[in-house]
């Protein structure tokens, strides 16, 4: 009976596994469309941000907003992204499931969730767009993207694999999440002249607890009637030893913590295609900021500085939030002041200092049916709003 489930269970994770290979080809394929409809408008250049913008809602900018969703967290906005992200996480997903020694940190945490995570995430993200994607236009901006990062990946790893969390994860994520995130934005952040990435993970903190309360009183949406069969432990990983290697790969996996992967290959694949696009044409990732280098400089900055001050947390509790100035604090600095190397360091040092102790704080006062990212987004709420001001202070004086 155990071997029959097993394979049965085997079987299941290869349609999975099937299904998110043919969503990265027909982003390429996506990706191709919209270059060969593109070109006589972009000659030698990829289209820049605000060509995306001023091109909506043609079919093919929809495509490249809901694309670049996908790598918005990172603060990159791009399709090229968008797609490494997803590519490198499939090669971490298979290396971890065929043993691997190159595989890097087992992805999702070694969980074993990350094709039911990644579906739940992608589902959530299609539904936002669908749902909420009229308020976007040539001149407003809106954070679409919060569901791929929060709440459907976060359910997957607090419940369980299975359809039911899958779905309902996904569509709690664009009923919640989203129209949160388009409140916190345009009514808190837009009249105060806030950084907008406070008001989406303030969205996503206070929808996220309003989902895993609705959990709590509801069992139903997250728990089959009768008990199935839990979920396959994680393959047993050696113990690191903390040394430079490690702390050099803990760096580049930092880079793909928001989307609950937290592996070099993720990582490495989302550089490398924000990269890419800025090679095309560097007014097309990070808004036409024309900033991605500093950008992906800080931001490893702001993990090296992070993971050396907090090391021997990493070493007593084997994962310790360092990514969040990376996501938060880091990038709205340099988009509000610039990319000088006062604000790279002054931004990469404090939200390393400050932020993941805030966090963990934060963390041991939330219940045990929530799930710990709450407590990273509202760090990062609390960071940037605190360190922001700051840097623009000592900025002026």
């Amino acid at each position: 009976m155990h071997t029959t489930t097993g394979k049965n269970r085997l079987s299941h994770w290869s349609r999975l596994d099937t299904a998110v290979v043919l969503l990265i080809i027909a982003s390429a394929l996506m990706v191709a469309w919209i270059s060969i409809s593109n070109r006589l408008h972009w000659s030698a250049h990829w289209p820049g941000y605000s060509d995306l913008l001023t091109t909506l809602p043609a079919p093919s900018a929809w495509l490249r907003w809901v694309l670049g969703d996908i790598s918005e967290v990172a603060f990159y906005k791009h399709e090229f992204a968008s797609i490494g992200l997803l590519a490198g996480a499939y090669l971490a997903w298979w290396a971890n499931r065929t043993r691997r020694r190159w595989q890097g940190f087992a992805i999702s945490y070694g969980s074993g969730l990350w094709p039911w995570l990644v579906t739940s995430s992608l589902l959530g993200l299609l539904l936002s767009n669908l749902l909420w994607g009229w308020t976007v236009t040539a001149t407003s901006w809106q954070p679409t993207f919060a569901a791929f990062v929060s709440l459907p990946a976060a359910m997957v790893l607090m419940f369980g694999g299975g359809w039911k969390v899958t779905i309902n994860g996904a569509i709690m994520g664009a009923a919640l999440v989203t129209p949160m995130c388009l409140l916190m934005v345009n009514y808190l952040c837009n009249p105060l002249a806030l950084p907008v990435v406070i008001g989406n993970v303030t969205g996503m903190a206070v929808a996220s607890v309003l989902a895993f309360l609705l959990c709590r009183y509801w069992p139903g949406l997250v728990k089959s009637a009768t008990a199935g069969e839990p979920p396959a432990a994680p393959a047993p990983v050696q113990s690191p030893d903390y040394g430079v290697v490690w702390y050099l790969r803990r760096v580049l996996a930092d880079f793909s913590e928001a989307p609950f992967y937290g592996n070099e290959w993720a990582s490495l694949g989302l550089i490398l295609g924000a990269l890419l696009a800025f090679t095309l044409n560097p007014a097309s990732p990070a808004y036409g900021s024309m900033l991605l280098p500093q950008l992906i400089g800080a931001q490893a900055l702001t993990s090296a500085l992070g993971v050396l001050i907090w090391r021997r947390h990493w070493m007593a509790h084997g994962w310790y939030p360092t990514y969040i100035p990376l996501v938060s604090v880091v990038p709205a600095a340099l988009l509000s002041y610039g990319g000088s190397w006062q604000v790279i360091v002054m931004s990469a040092l404090l939200g390393a200092l400050i932020a993941p102790p805030l966090a963990c704080e934060i963390g041991k006062r939330l219940p045990a049916d929530m799930h710990g990212f709450i407590a990273n987004v509202l760090s990062m709420a609390i960071s940037t709003l605190l360190i922001i001001p700051f840097i623009g202070f000592l900025i002026a004086h």
